[in-house]
C-alpha cells in the first residue's frame, strides 16, 4: 500500500505539472504535423497523386499560341497541365515565375524546348510531367504516318497484368505513395512512438534530483519501504504514462490510416524501452546533485541515444552496421511493416535484455552509491 501511495503521489505531481501537459500537447502537434507534412510532400512529388487530389490546377505552363492544335498540346493536356497561352514566346517568358511555373515551346528544329522556374515548389513534378509529354510527342512525331493503334503499341510495348492475392490481408494506407510510406514508417512512426520515453527520462531525473535538492529525502527514508521499492514507486507512473502515450499515438496513427502490424510485439518492445529510458534517468540521478547538472547530463545522453536510434534509419553508419538489426527503432520499423515477423522476434531479444539490464544496473548503482535520499 505504501508503494501505491508513493506512485499515486508521483502520478499526481506529473499530471499537475503544466510543463508535462504542454509537452504532451506538443507531441500531438508533432504527430499531426508530421503526417500533414508527409502527405503534402507526397502529393507534391507524385504526378499521380497530385492529379488525384486536384493539384493540377496549380501546374500552370505557359506556351505560345502557335502550339494550339499540335501533338505537343495534346500530350501536355494528357499530363493534366494547365496551359496558359501567350501571343509570343517573349510574353510567355515574362510571365514565368509569376503567372506560370514553366514555358514550353517548339524550337526551330522542331524539338521541344522548356524554360522552368527553378524556385517553384512544383519544380520536380513539373519536370517529370513535361518530360513525359515531350517523350510522347517525340514518339508520335517519329511515327506520324502510323495508325493511332500502332502508336499506342509503341508507347506502351508491355502491358503488365497484376493479380492481387491475399486481399483479406490488405490494409488501407492514407496515401498509396512510396514516399509517404517510406517517410512515415521509416522515420516518423519510430520517432513519434519513442518521444514519450525521452520525456520520461527527464521526468524521472527531475523527480529524483528535485527531492535531493529540496532535502525531503528524510521523509521517504522514514517510510517502511526499501530503497528499491522507493525507486520503483517513483518510476511506475512515468513508465505507465509513457506507455499510454505511445499507445495513444498508435491509435491516432491508425485513425489517420497509418496502420501498424504486430501490435502485441510493438507494445512489448515499448514496455521494455520505457523501463530502459527510465533506468537512464535513475542512473543520471545517481551521478548528480542538482537539477542543472541533471539536465546537462540527460541532454548529452539523450543526444547520443538519438544518434544511435534514429540516424541509422536514413543513412549508413559504418560502425553500427553489425548491430543494425538489434537497434530498437529498426526493430520497430520491421514489426510495423511486416506481416511475418520471422527472425525479428530473435532480433528483439538483445534489445529487451539490454533495456532490462540498464534498469537493473541503474537501480543497483543508485543504491551502491548511497544516494537514495528520496
Amino acid at each position: 500500500m505504501k508503494l501505491v501511495a508513493l506512485s499515486r503521489k508521483e502520478a499526481y505531481d506529473i499530471l499537475t505539472n503544466r510543463v508535462y501537459v504542454f509537452l504532451v500537447i506538443v507531441q500531438v502537434i508533432i504527430l499531426l504535423g508530421s503526417f500533414a507534412l508527409a502527405s503534402v510532400s507526397s502529393i507534391a512529388l507524385d504526378p499521380g497523386l497530385i492529379d488525384k487530389w486536384g493539384g493540377g490546377q496549380f501546374l500552370k505552363v505557359g506556351a505560345p499560341e502557335d502550339i494550339k492544335g499540335t501533338i505537343l498540346e495534346k500530350n501536355l493536356k494528357e499530363e493534366n497541365l494547365k496551359l496558359v497561352y501567350y501571343s509570343d514566346l517573349q510574353s510567355a517568358n515574362r510571365a514565368l515565375g509569376s503567372e506560370t511555373s514553366a514555358t514550353v515551346y517548339l524550337g526551330e528544329d522542331g524539338n521541344v524546348r522548356v524554360n522552368i522556374d527553378a524556385g517553384s515548389i512544383f519544380y520536380t513534378i513539373l519536370s517529370e510531367k513535361i518530360r513525359r509529354a515531350a517523350e510522347s510527342y517525340n514518339i508520335e512525331k517519329s511515327l506520324d504516318n502510323l495508325p493511332s493503334e500502332e502508336i499506342s503499341k509503341v508507347k506502351e510495348p508491355i502491358r503488365l497484368s497484376i493479380v492481387e492475392m491475399n486481399e483479406e490481408r490488405h490494409v488501407e494506407v492514407a496515401l498509396e505513395s512510396p514516399y509517404f510510406v517510406g517517410i512515415m514508417y521509416g522515420f516518423m512512426v519510430p520517432f513519434i512512438l519513442f518521444l514519450p520515453f525521452f520525456l520520461g527520462s527527464n521526468i524521472v531525473t527531475d523527480s529524483i534530483v528535485g527531492e535531493k535538492e529540496r532535502k525531503t529525502f528524510e521523509v521517504l527514508l522514514m517510510a517502511p519501504l526499501s530503497p528499491s521499492m522507493i525507486i520503483i514507486g517513483k518510476i511506475i507512473p512515468v513508465v505507465l504514462f509513457s506507455i499510454l502515450q505511445s499507445l495513444a499515438w498508435i491509435i491516432i496513427l491508425c485513425l489517420l490510416h497509418v496502420p501498424l502490424y504486430n501490435l502485441p510485439l510493438i507494445v512489448l518492445l515499448v514496455l521494455f524501452m520505457a523501463f530502459g529510458f527510465a533506468g537512464v534517468g535513475v542512473f543520471v540521478s545517481s551521478l548528480v546533485d542538482s537539477t542543472k547538472e541533471a539536465n546537462s547530463a540527460i541532454t548529452i545522453i539523450l543526444f547520443i541515444a538519438t544518434f544511435i536510434l534514429f540516424v541509422p534509419l536514413f543513412m549508413d553508419v559504418g560502425f553500427l552496421g553489425p548491430f543494425l538489426d538489434f537497434i530498437p527503432t529498426v526493430i520497430l520499423v520491421k514489426l510495423s511493416t511486416s506481416q511475418s515477423v520471422g527472425g525479428v522476434i530473435w532480433d528483439m531479444i538483445p534489445s529487451l535484455i539490454f533495456s532490462l539490464l540498464v534498469f537493473i544496473f541503474s537501480t543497483l548503482s543508485f543504491k551502491r552509491e548511497g544516494l537514495i535520499r528520496l
